[in-house]
């Protein structure tokens, strides 16, 4: 397997491809390898959501960090344990409605973020004002990457000027074609189609230059983008349409992040974002070549992780 199997790269700093994965400390223990803090779930009633936060960190473990913490509502600490042994569970206060309480929410992670050398936010993490407040302070409050997905960005769309609370560029927005375009409109970004081809490029460079952020653009050609250098995948397939596997992604991102452009920095976090999204196709990629396109399970596609990065270094 080659990394040119999963890319199509046609501007980036020093190479026409993937950067190659640094090599692994034989001698390194679990802090060696960075911890990923995964912040996500939901039970504000009607809407009950686990597995979104549960796959990015089994994602993150799958790629290599040496821990994987779940920040979560406490009513689904139980359930994220049973469904993911090897993550550790911090509970989110909720009201008698199931909302997350912000103040406490943010005294009980201001700590864990301390220790986390990259942070995942928004899988299936539910909306509503509280959501709006937790992101914003976490916009202003982390300084390690943050990987901004799902849930997280549609609280974006909802904040009034969010870029000027974007430090250093350490910031990744994961938007597929819809929350893209609400992340447009908000901004006041020219009306780009983000599922046009000839448009893709040029819809996640604008939302890169404006928000000061990496944007991997998720769909078919996957693009990413930090405003002046664009790169693009093609090692995806259809099997990766169903539920998780953007879930995973943002693990798999986060998880290079923590171990490579954090406190190691070994690579950039641009570096970081499209080889995460390589390793995302070529992991669907080698269960199709077993399988076949339909009927692929977020769980599954995080098992092959591990063997597309040996196969990789």
């Amino acid at each position: 397997m080659s990394i040119d199997d999963a890319v199509d790269g046609r501007s980036s700093p020093g190479t026409d491809g993937c950067p190659s994965i640094p090599p692994r400390d034989p001698c390194g223990h679990k802090g060696t390898f960075g911890t990923v803090l995964v912040i996500g779930g939901c039970v504000k009633l009607p809407r009950v959501m686990l597995g979104g936060p549960v796959i990015a960190a089994r994602a993150a473990l799958r790629t290599g960090c040496g821990l994987a913490e779940l920040a979560i509502p406490e009513p689904l600490v139980t359930a994220a344990l049973g469904a993911l042994h090897s993550a550790t569970a911090h509970a989110m206060p909720v009201d008698a409605e199931g909302a997350i309480q912000p103040s406490a929410c943010a005294q009980m992670l201001d700590p864990i973020l301390l220790r986390a050398q990259a942070v995942v936010v928004g899988p299936a993490l539910g909306d509503g004002f509280a959501i709006d407040q937790v992101i914003a302070r976490l916009l202003t409050s982390v300084r390690t990457p943050l990987i901004i997905d799902a849930d997280g960005l549609n609280a974006l769309s909802r904040l009034i000027d969010f870029p000027r609370d974007i430090h250093d560029g350490a910031v990744v927005l994961t938007p597929h074609p819809g929350e893209y375009r609400r992340l447009a409109e908000s901004l006041g970004l020219e009306a780009l189609d983000p599922t046009d081809p000839a448009q893709r490029s040029h819809a996640a460079d604008a939302l890169a230059r404006r928000v000061g952020c990496i944007v991997v653009l998720k769909g078919d050609r996957t693009v990413v983008s930090d405003g002046v250098h664009n790169w693009s995948a093609h090692a995806g397939n259809a099997a990766l349409a169903t539920g998780g596997t953007g879930d995973a992604l943002a693990g798999i991102i986060g998880s290079l992040a923590a171990q490579f452009a954090g406190r190691a920095h070994r690579m950039s976090l641009f570096d970081c974002a499209r080889l995460g999204v390589a390793i995302h196709g070529l992991a669907a990629k080698a269960w199709s070549q077993r399988r076949g396109e339909a009927g692929l399970l977020a769980d599954e596609l995080c098992d092959e992780i591990p063997s597309v990065l040996d196969a990789l270094r």
